[in-house]
């Protein structure tokens, strides 16, 4: 069985290149999930995928249909996370120190961030669980953030694989495992 994971083409908004308040923050937030992106041609590596699920965002859904022919399972478990800034300020900071604290929250499991490091691993093995159903060879189109723990929960289900801190858009990464040793 192999399973690839694809992260959405690159949005074409950049980063806030100038100190921001934490509502600058969350209002580009908002525009990056709206924004359009760079459509590139995917290598598949010679697989043949008979199911693709993906991310129900925009830009999920524009990379899973050029990259798969067929019916696509669009899902909101394969969503990125939703991370909210820390602190609430109309103080500018810059991007660099609101990600940093932010991600820090995360991890740490502060009440700032909506949804838990456990509650993220919950969904994805939810989605895992029903695309290995049938050990059919599987595309799963979602985000960076998504796909770092994705990896983690495959390699823990005896799956073989690449290994990436931040995955390249538009890029597939293939994981297999034999189905004889299951």
């Amino acid at each position: 069985m192999k399973i690839g994971l694809l992260r959405h083409f690159k949005v074409t908004l950049g980063y806030p290149n100038k100190l921001v308040t934490s509502q600058e923050l969350l209002n580009w937030q908002k525009e990056y999930d709206q924004s359009r992106v760079e459509e590139v041609e995917i290598h598949h590596q010679n697989e043949k995928w008979l199911k693709c699920y993906s991310s129900d965002l925009e830009r999920a859904k524009l990379t899973a249909s050029k990259a798969f022919e067929g019916d696509i399972i669009f899902m909101e478990d394969l969503r990125e996370m939703t991370l909210y800034p820390v602190i609430h300020t109309e103080i500018r900071l810059p991007l660099w120190l609101h990600v940093t604290l932010i991600r820090i929250a995360w991890f740490l499991g502060h009440k700032s961030q909506k949804e838990s490091k456990q509650e993220v691993i919950t969904r994805i093995n939810k989605v895992l669980d029903q695309a290995m159903v049938h050990g059919e060879d599987i595309l799963i189109v979602g985000h960076g953030g998504i796909m770092m723990f994705m990896r983690k929960e495959l390699m823990k289900r005896g799956f073989s694989g690449p290994k990436f801190n931040r995955a390249e858009n538009a890029r597939v990464y293939i994981f297999s495992k034999d189905n004889h040793n299951s």
